[in-house]
């Protein structure tokens, strides 16, 4: 899967904005149930997004499902449509919503990938977990 070039054209200045979309993101994932969500911050690590989200669906309908609702809570709050990739198959699909970028994998998928490891920087642990619903958002 390869970002899109315009990236940057989505992308926010304003901080309030960018947490807001962030949390719209983890609520949304665990409303539906995402297994194994984790979040990476990429504030002044790389310049594609402030936020990377992964997570999984337990099968190709789940990762379809939580990615197809998702985009409509992000266009419906945002006014923006995010970009998607891989929806037809949905062993991972990425939903590029400028400040915050989500990767949703079948486990499978994701194992292979390994994502987690890729975007952990330096000698960097391996991100945490992301908080659930009502959780502090800034600690993730």
């Amino acid at each position: 899967m390869i970002l899109p070039a315009t990236a940057h054209a989505y992308r926010s200045p304003d901080a309030d904005s960018v947490a807001a979309l962030h949390k719209l993101v983890l609520d949304s994932l665990d409303d539906d149930q995402a297994v194994d969500t984790i979040s990476i911050p990429l504030a002044g690590k790389s310049s594609i997004a402030d936020h990377m989200v992964i997570a999984s669906g337990r099968s190709t309908r789940q990762v379809a499902s939580m990615a197809s609702k998702l985009s409509e809570k992000i266009k419906a709050e945002t006014g923006r449509s995010p970009r998607i990739e891989g929806l037809p198959t949905a062993d991972w699909v990425l939903l590029d919503a400028g400040d915050v970028i989500v990767h949703l994998f079948r486990p499978e998928v994701r194992s292979f990938y390994n994502l987690e490891r890729m975007w952990s920087f330096g000698d960097a642990p391996v991100p945490t977990p992301a908080p659930t619903a009502g959780a502090e958002i800034g600690t993730a």
